[in-house]
């Protein structure tokens, strides 16, 4: 059984803000990572980590996770239909 629950986070002013800074810099973060898949054609997802991972921790100062969630969200998969 799956037990699904809805909060509502209700951050103070300043907490509102370092979430909002921390959104807009994983945002930046998977526009670089997609930019540098496009131009590398890079096809897999640890391919494309293991080329930017330091990179955007370090630009857009970010912990690991959100670095790794950055990769999976810019990562697109080639459809079966697509690889040669």
């Amino acid at each position: 059984m799956k037990l699904v629950v809805q909060v509502k986070l209700l951050p103070t002013p300043v907490q509102a803000a370092a979430l909002e800074a921390t959104l807009r810099a994983c945002n930046r973060a998977a526009d670089q990572a997609s930019r540098v898949a496009y131009e590398t054609g890079t096809t897999s997802r640890n391919d494309l980590q293991k080329a930017v991972y330091m990179d955007l921790k370090a630009r857009y100062a970010l912990s690991a996770q959100p670095v790794v969630r950055v990769v999976k969200k810019a990562w697109t998969p080639t459809p079966p239909c697509a690889r040669t």
